[in-house]
């Protein structure tokens, strides 16, 4: 009697084809990975906005500020918060105020490579309302409130008021 040695070529046909059937149905899970993955790091962005604002609130409370509006008068500068000992934020009832924040500025309160990672958007740019400012990932855009939902992937920071924080949301359809 002959003792088989492997497998037969209908046998290896049978196997391949069901790898076939399984990759094609396996895929499309796996195919927006990228998007899910920016979209999750969307997430951590948002978080790190939230806990610095807060981190800025708390400053700005110790020195009593917290209740200033900002004044933008560079004498007198009764809403501002020091990081540091020199780094200036400006402030909006004890908040990082939106509409004086620069990438720089927000680098000092929130640790992002605006340079290679992120993007940053203030309210010069047309799709960013005054009151607010807009992080994106390199590459990608700032869109204005009602826009084009499948091309957002942001994270959106507005001011608050003397009675409410800063809402701070992710927007990640379009990652």
């Amino acid at each position: 009697m002959q003792q088989q040695r492997g497998f037969t070529l209908i046998e290896l046909i049978i196997v391949i084809v069901i790898l076939g059937i399984l990759a094609v149905t396996a895929a499309p899970k796996f195919l927006d990975i990228q998007g899910d993955a920016t979209a999750s790091t969307l997430q951590g962005v948002k978080a790190a906005v939230q806990g610095g604002s807060q981190l800025i609130f708390a400053k700005s409370a110790i020195a009593g500020e917290q209740k200033n509006a900002n004044d933008d008068d560079s004498a007198t500068r009764t809403d501002d918060v020091l990081i540091n000992g020199s780094d200036r934020v400006e402030t909006e009832y004890g908040y990082p105020d939106a509409d004086n924040q620069t990438a720089n500025m927000v680098n000092i309160w929130v640790d992002l490579d605006f340079t290679n990672d992120w993007a940053f958007f203030d309210s010069s740019s047309d799709a960013v309302a005054a009151g607010k400012f807009v992080i994106t990932p390199i590459g990608k855009t700032a869109v204005a409130a009602g826009g084009d939902a499948d091309t957002k992937c942001q994270v959106v920071y507005t001011n608050g008021s003397p009675t409410t924080s800063p809402t701070v949301i992710t927007e990640t359809e379009g990652c």
